[in-house]
């Protein structure tokens, strides 16, 4: 098996610990770079040839890892390359938003098995657990894996969370703000817990519009303004694992109710929330538009989608709207460039979808209040992963935790 349960782990000797520790090095490095030959492991574990070559033939003998083939020659004989097994083991990533989910079973090369599914839920869900086992089952299902197969769970949440403990801090009930001890006593695998934003940008990271990038934003523009942090190429936590709270700087004295009980939050104005309240607001006064025959029965039932799709199709009250708010989350993102000073900013979520109708107001506004030496510095791009760059997020995530050097307690994950 490629991890040991605790009780294992703390019978072992120096020596085995050791060893397993090599174990999830090797395995670590081969999920990061895909395809390694023996020498390559041996120079970023620090340790012989003979040993690492040892590891890797007792990793293929379990069936963990294969060889895949021959790299280029640098002189000499041709190097072989090893690699993780398609069906070794794998991971359950969920999403959660504001209203649903989203899960998916990955593999260790990053490949989704199935199609994602969706259920209704939020962060404040009692019966979180138990829709979340419906669905583990129901993948299960689909794909005909055994679950013995899956590793550990990792799951992707607005709000502020302790990543240690698993706890999210934005739950109402402080009885269930524990997720991680809520999902792992009802699923039985190790769970890792983490903020939505910060997983969205790792799988832009890892596999969209910030690889290669070093100091990158990704908002994620929903209900609220979920913001992923990228410094020095690693996504930043900050002190306690609050950083990216962008949706509540306060930018309207006496503004309107957010959420969080302060009055003028950022996420107050310019959020999909605050688009749509002014969009009923204008349509209740009278504004002619498509939007009156969408939403004639039903005004509560405006979506986004709804006023995007209008102003695709040249509704003036819809190309307005979106004009106005991208505006006020421009002059939001202006103070973040002053501080942040990065390379590219990724717009994801429901609302960049707008593409030019959000993009030329923004960087507009950013052109306004920035400085210029700062402001020409920075790209601002939409997001080509979309709703696919949250869970590819979580797999990244997990796999890393779980292979990392450190790994010797699963259950402390």
């Amino acid at each position: 098996m490629v991890l040991q349960k605790k009780e294992n782990t703390e019978r072992m000797t120096i020596s085995e610990l050791k060893h397993y520790k090599l174990r999830m090095q090797v395995l670590l490095h081969l999920y990061k770079n895909t395809l390694l030959s023996a020498s390559s492991l041996s120079k970023k574990t620090h340790v012989s040839l003979p040993t690492v070559r040892s590891v890797l033939d007792e990793l293929i003998q379990e069936g963990t890892v294969k060889i895949v083939g021959v790299g280029a020659s640098k002189g000499g004989r041709r190097p072989i390359l090893y690699g993780h097994t398609e069906h070794a083991y794998y991971i359950l990533a969920i999403e959660i938003g504001h209203y649903k989910a989203k899960a998916s079973i990955f593999n260790s090369l990053n490949s989704e098995l199935s199609s994602t599914i969706e259920f209704k839920t939020n962060i404040d869900d009692t019966e979180l657990e138990t829709k979340t086992e419906e669905t583990l089952k129901t993948l299960i299902k689909k794909t005909g894996i055994s679950r013995e197969k899956i590793i550990a769970t990792g799951v992707s949440m607005p709000g502020i969370i302790d990543v240690k403990s698993g706890i999210n801090k934005t739950i109402k009930n402080s009885q269930d703000q524990n997720i991680k001890a809520r999902l792992s006593a009802q699923l039985k695998m190790p769970v890792i817990i983490e903020n939505d934003a910060r997983m969205q940008a790792l799988g832009e990271c890892v596999f969209g519009k910030a690889q290669n990038t070093k100091n990158t934003l990704v908002l994620n523009w929903n209900w609220g303004l979920g913001l992923g942090i990228i410094l020095n190429g690693q996504i930043y936590h900050g002190s306690n694992g609050s950083a990216g709270e962008f949706s509540h700087i306060r930018v309207v004295p006496n503004g309107k109710l957010c959420e969080c009980g302060k009055q003028g939050c950022l996420q107050t104005i310019a959020s999909a929330r605050a688009l749509i309240e002014m969009a009923q607001e204008r349509l209740a006064a009278g504004a002619i538009s498509h939007l009156t025959t969408l939403v004639a029965n039903a005004p509560s039932q405006l979506t986004v989608d709804a006023i995007i799709t209008c102003a695709k199709k040249g509704d003036e009250l819809s190309i307005s709207l979106l004009n106005e708010l991208s505006k006020k989350l421009g002059w939001g993102l202006s103070t973040l460039i002053q501080l942040y000073n990065p390379e590219l900013i990724v717009l994801n979520g429901p609302l960049s979808q707008a593409q030019q109708y959000v993009l030329f107001p923004i960087q507009q506004t950013i052109n306004q209040y920035c400085l210029e030496s700062i402001q020409n510095n920075v790209r601002i791009e939409i997001s080509e992963l979309g709703e696919k760059s949250g869970l590819k997020g979580v797999a990244v995530m997990v796999f890393q935790q779980i292979f990392r050097d450190k790994s010797l307690d699963t259950n402390s994950i």
